[in-house]
């Protein structure tokens, strides 16, 4: 898909046929950076390459670790225990998790003053809180605007260890990110949340499951307090789980055609916290009237767009760090939905409210939906095109982040795609 923009055509009838989704972009990118940190050999299979995966590996390179791709799912990473300061900013276009975890990695494994960066998309995400938390260890660190990017001066071996404090009510990645520096310490260190809120914790569970992988020790005696070992990082072969964001388009497009979309692993096997969103994929067309999004924010796109074809409205809270992924996810999904019907849905304070008209399925709406350089919601909106005729979704191209082959999936379940150049 090139840059400019792709028409859906609704099937005729279910969507059948068997899909494998790509492997999971928080899991790659915890397992690369665990990968780069360790001493020896590790192999990463299953693994996702996109956008977001091949920043991460392409800043290990140029921090001296030697990352083979031997085929289309395996990373290859040949750790030495330590990361050498690049001759250039690492820059990390617009991936969260490689930005946020690698400016707490740099600071305890590099030797230097370094520079983390990204696209303009990235330099209007948070990072303070994190910056905040790693001064309050002696680093020395410094983010002007609060965004990227972030000058870090690393000392590799001299990070102490002990309490460090974090806010993770706005994002799950600071907390992981302290984490996975925590084992890089002379002494433990004991991650602490300052409030009980946190973004989406199930992906702290990721992490901690990442890192025990890889050798580290993380005990979490009570819910807002880990402990992590020094231990360091040993070289480990990890198996990648398929995405679970990636597969609520899947389910979403086999409810709304009332197809049989086989994707090799059952919803049940998913560890990451988007597969919750099938709890309530499964349901439609009678999601209920409230949902709260709060621990599977990358899945309410999906089920946003979905709301729009429920027999009731839906009310979608828990949603306010939305407002600070690739775009402002809340106010990108009341503008195009709404751009499709008026009124369709509409922000009332952080929550997303969508009226719902099963009566759409059917109707001609010429729409040309704004994906923000957003590959979630290019994705999702592919999904009204199943349903709606004249849907277009702009920059196709922009799914590239997460899942490259999404289009191809599509066509390969028998949806017609009719592509301007």
């Amino acid at each position: 898909m090139g840059t400019g923009a792709t028409t859906i055509i609704p099937p005729q009838g279910p969507l059948k046929g068997r899909v494998a989704p790509p492997g999971s972009k928080s899991i790659t990118n915890r397992a690369l950076l665990l990968a780069g940190l360790a001493a020896g050999t590790s192999r990463l299979t299953g693994a996702l390459k996109s956008d977001d995966t091949r920043y991460m590996a392409q800043a290990l390179r140029d921090m001296g670790v030697a990352v083979d791709e031997p085929d289309d799912t395996t990373f290859v990473v040949h750790g030495t225990g330590r990361l050498n300061a690049p001759a250039q900013p690492l820059f990390l276009g617009n991936a969260g998790t490689a930005t946020r975890f690698l400016t707490a990695a740099v600071a305890a494994a590099v030797d230097g003053t370094m520079v983390v960066d990204g696209d303009a998309h990235m330099r209007k995400r948070p990072i303070a809180p994190l910056v905040a938390a790693l001064k309050t260890l002696g680093i020395a660190i410094n983010a002007p605007t609060g965004c990227p990017p972030v000058t870090v001066r690393g000392h590799a071996g001299g990070y102490a260890g002990g309490r460090v404090e974090i806010d993770g009510g706005l994002s799950s990645q600071y907390v992981s990110a302290l984490l996975m520096m925590g084992a890089l310490g002379r002494e433990p260190t004991d991650v602490v949340l300052t409030g009980a809120d946190i973004g989406a914790k199930g992906y702290v569970d990721l992490t901690t499951a990442a890192m025990a992988a890889f050798g580290a020790r993380v005990t979490h005696p009570s819910d807002t307090v880990w402990t992590v070992a020094a231990t360091g990082y040993q070289a480990a072969d990890f198996a990648v789980e398929p995405d679970a964001s990636a597969a609520t388009y899947l389910w979403a497009a086999e409810a709304l055609t009332g197809g049989a979309i086989d994707l090799g692993t059952p919803a049940d096997a998913f560890t990451q916290p988007d597969a919750r969103a099938y709890d309530f994929i499964r349901l439609f067309p009678h999601l209920p009237a409230v949902i709260d999004g709060s621990q599977m924010q990358d899945a309410i796109p999906t089920l946003a767009v979905l709301a729009a074809f429920n027999t009731t409205p839906v009310r979608f809270t828990g949603i306010t760090n939305l407002r600070v992924k690739e775009c402002d996810r809340v106010a990108a999904l009341a503008t195009e939905l709404s751009r499709i019907r008026p009124g369709l849905a509409v922000e009332e304070g952080d929550d997303l409210a969508v009226a719902s008209d099963p009566g759409l399925a059917g109707q001609s709406l010429p729409t040309r939906i704004e994906t923000y350089a957003d590959h979630r919601i290019a994705m999702s909106f592919a999904l009204a095109g199943l349903k709606i005729r004249d849907i277009t979704i702009l920059d196709p191209g922009c799914v590239a982040k997460t899942y490259p082959g999404y289009w191809k999936a599509l066509a390969g379940l028998g949806v017609e795609l009719k592509d301007e150049v």
